[in-house]
C-alpha cells in the first residue's frame, strides 16, 4: 500500500514554474499583427493626410491667390515656410507633452486644434490673417507629426517596424498626390462666394476641404488605446497590459482574457525604483519590481515647478554623453535634408504653374525653341513683378489675371506618382539594404538632380529630375526618423524627433526664404544651394550608428 502510494506522488506531474514578466518586445511580439495594425495604419492615413496639406496647401494655391492677397516672390516664400516658423516655435513643447503626458492625447486634441486653424485660414480675407493661420495651424500641428511616427513605432514589432516606416513614406506620397488632384478640381474655378460678408473663392474652398483629414483623425484616434511603450516606461503596467490585450483580442479574435502574457517586465530605472513605494503586480501577486503609482503623472503634472523640472530633466540627456554626439548629427542632418527637400517641393507647384503658362504663351506666339529652367525662372520672376505692378496701377486696362488650368496641375501629379512608387519600392529593400544605405544613396541621387535642373532644357527633363529628386529626398527624411527611432531609448524618443524635427523645419524656412531671393538674382544659386545641403547630408548620413531591426531601448 505504501508502495502504491509512492508510485502515485512519482506520478504526480510537477507543478509549472512561474511565468518570467515579459519586456515591451516580447508582449508586442504576442500581440501579433492583424485587424488592429490594419486599422491603426487606415487612421494614419488621414493623419498624415492632415500633416501634409497642412504643410503644403499654400504651395498649390500661390499662383491662384495672387492677385487676390497681391503676393510677391518674398510673400509667397513667407507662406510656403510661415507653417514651419509655427512648428518650429512649439516643438520642445509637444515633445515634452508626449514623452510626459501620452501619446492618444496629443494626437486627439492636436488635429482638432488643427482643424480649427485650417478653417480659419480658408476665410481669411488678406495675407497678413492667412499668415497667422497657417503660423498657429504648424504650432498645433508639430505635435501630432511627431507623434504619429512614435506610437506606430511603438504598436508594432521588430519584424514590422521599419516597413512601418516606409509605409508611412507611402501614406504621406498618397496624401501628396492628393492635394494635385483637389486642385484640379476645384482652383481652375472662378467662384466668388458672398457669405456673411465675406467673399471666398475657388482657394479658400481648397483650405476649407484640407481640414477634412484633420476631423476625420479626430474622431477616430479616441478608439485606440495609448501607447503600452510610453505605459510601461511610466510604470503603469496595468494599463500597459490592457492595452496588449486590446490588441491581441482584435489580431487574433480571441478574448482578451487568453493573452498568453499575465505579467509585464519593470521597465523604470533604479533610482526611479527606490524613490517609489512598493505595490503589487499586474498579476495580483507581490511585485518583484516597483513601480510609479497609476497616478503619479497626474499628480505631477498638478505641480507646474515640479512638471517644468521634470521637462528640464528630459531634455538634459540630449545635451550630455552618451548622446551629445549622435544628437547633434541627428539635428545638423536634418537640416540638411528638409531645407533642400521642402524647398524644391513647395516650389515645384509655382514653377510648373509658370512652365504650363509659358509654353502656352510660346504656343500662341509661335515661338519655337527649349523651355529651359531658366527661361522659367526669368519668366516667373517677371511676371510676378508685372501682376504687382497691374494691381497697383487698378483700371481694366492693368487689371491682374489669373492664369490656372486643371492641366497646370498635371506635373505635380507626376511627380507624387513617382513618389509613391519609390516609396513602394524602398518598403521592400528596407530590411535587406537597411536604413544607412538607403538614406546615403537617396540624398546623393537627390543632390545630384537638383544640380542636373540647371541644366534643364526642357519641361519634360525638368519634370522627371523634379520626381527623382522629390522621391529621394521624402524617402531619406522618413529613414532619418526611422533611424532616429531607433538610436534613442523610450523617454527621448518623440524629444528627439521633435527636437531633430524643430532644427530641420529651421532649414525649411530659411530655405523658402532664400530660394525666392536667389531667384531674383540669377538661375544657378537657388538649385546649388539646394544641391549643396543634400550632398552635405549624404556626407553626414554615412556617419549615423544604425542596425537592421533594431531592438527599442
Amino acid at each position: 500500500m505504501i508502495r502504491l502510494e509512492e508510485v502515485k506522488d512519482d506520478d504526480t506531474p510537477p507543478s509549472k514554474p512561474p511565468q518570467q514578466p515579459a519586456d515591451f518586445e516580447t508582449a508586442i511580439d504576442a500581440a501579433g499583427f492583424g485587424m488592429f495594425n490594419i486599422l491603426l495604419l487606415l487612421v494614419a492615413i488621414g493623419a498624415a493626410m492632415g500633416t501634409v496639406y497642412e504643410t503644403s496647401t499654400m504651395s498649390y494655391i500661390l499662383p491662384s491667390a495672387e492677385c487676390d492677397l497681391h503676393l510677391t516672390l518674398i510673400d509667397k516664400g513667407i507662406l510656403n515656410a510661415v507653417t514651419y516658423a509655427g512648428m518650429i516655435s512649439s516643438a520642445i513643447l509637444w515633445g515634452y507633452v508626449a514623452d510626459t503626458k501620452g501619446r492618444k492625447k496629443l494626437l486627439v486634441y492636436g488635429y482638432l486644434a488643427d482643424t480649427i486653424c485650417v478653417l480659419g485660414g480658408a476665410i481669411s480675407q488678406d495675407v497678413v490673417q492667412l499668415m497667422i493661420f497657417k503660423y498657429l495651424g504648424g504650432f498645433t500641428m508639430s505635435g501630432p507629426f511627431a507623434v504619429l511616427m512614435t506610437y506606430l513605432t511603438e504598436l508594432h514589432g521588430r519584424q514590422y517596424r521599419q516597413r512601418i516606416m516606409m509605409l508611412v513614406g507611402i501614406m504621406f506620397s498618397l496624401a501628396t498626390l492628393s492635394l494635385p488632384g483637389l486642385a484640379m478640381g476645384i482652383l481652375p474655378q472662378t467662384w466668388n462666394i458672398q457669405i456673411l460678408g465675406l467673399s471666398l473663392h475657388a482657394w479658400q474652398v481648397f483650405v476649407a476641404i484640407s481640414a477634412v483629414p484633420s476631423i476625420l483623425s479626430f474622431a477616430f484616434f479616441p478608439f485606440f488605446p495609448e501607447s503600452p511603450k510610453f505605459l510601461m516606461s511610466r510604470g503603469r503596467n496595468k494599463e500597459a497590459l490592457e492595452a496588449f490585450r486590446f490588441i491581441y483580442a482584435l489580431n487574433k479574435r480571441q478574448p482578451r482574457s487568453a493573452f498568453p502574457i499575465k505579467e509585464l517586465a519593470n521597465e523604470l530605472s533604479p533610482k526611479s525604483d527606490a524613490q517609489q513605494p512598493e505595490q503589487t503586480s499586474v498579476s495580483g501577486k507581490p511585485a518583484v519590481d516597483k513601480a510609479l503609482p497609476k497616478d503619479a503623472d497626474v499628480e505631477l503634472a498638478s505641480k507646474p515647478k515640479s512638471s517644468l523640472h521634470r521637462g528640464l530633466l528630459q531634455l538634459r540627456p540630449l545635451f550630455v554623453k552618451p548622446y551629445l554626439g549622435l544628437s547633434l548629427l541627428v539635428y545638423l542632418l536634418n537640416f540638411c535634408v528638409l531645407l533642400g527637400q521642402n524647398t524644391m517641393r513647395l516650389w515645384l507647384p509655382q514653377l510648373f504653374a509658370s512652365i504650363k503658362e509659358y509654353d502656352q504663351l510660346a504656343s500662341s506666339q509661335a515661338q519655337t525653341g527649349s523651355t529651359s529652367i531658366c527661361s522659367i525662372v526669368e519668366y516667373s520672376v517677371n511676371r510676378t513683378q508685372r501682376q504687382l505692378e497691374a494691381a497697383a496701377m487698378g483700371g481694366a486696362m492693368a487689371e491682374c489675371t489669373v492664369n490656372v488650368s486643371a492641366a497646370s496641375y498635371t506635373n505635380n501629379l507626376i511627380v507624387a506618382s513617382a513618389g509613391l512608387v519609390s516609396y513602394t519600392l524602398a518598403g521592400v529593400l528596407v530590411n535587406l539594404v537597411g536604413v544607412k544605405r538607403i538614406m546615403f544613396m537617396c540624398l546623393f541621387a537627390a543632390g545630384s538632380c537638383a544640380l542636373g535642373m540647371y541644366w534643364s532644357s526642357s519641361s519634360a527633363t525638368t519634370v522627371a529630375l523634379a520626381s527623382i529628386f522629390v522621391s529621394m529626398g521624402s524617402i531619406s527624411s522618413t529613414s532619418l526618423i526611422s533611424a532616429s527611432l531607433s538610436m534613442f531609448p523610450t523617454a527621448l524618443r518623440t524629444m528627439i524627433v521633435s527636437l531633430s524635427m524643430m532644427i530641420g523645419r529651421m532649414g525649411s524656412l530659411l530655405g523658402n526664404i532664400f530660394f525666392p531671393a536667389l531667384m531674383t538674382t540669377g538661375c544657378l544659386p537657388p538649385f546649388l544651394m539646394v544641391s549643396c545641403f543634400m550632398f552635405t547630408g549624404c556626407l553626414l548620413a554615412s556617419f549615423l550608428p544604425v542596425k537592421n531591426k533594431a531592438v527599442l531601448k
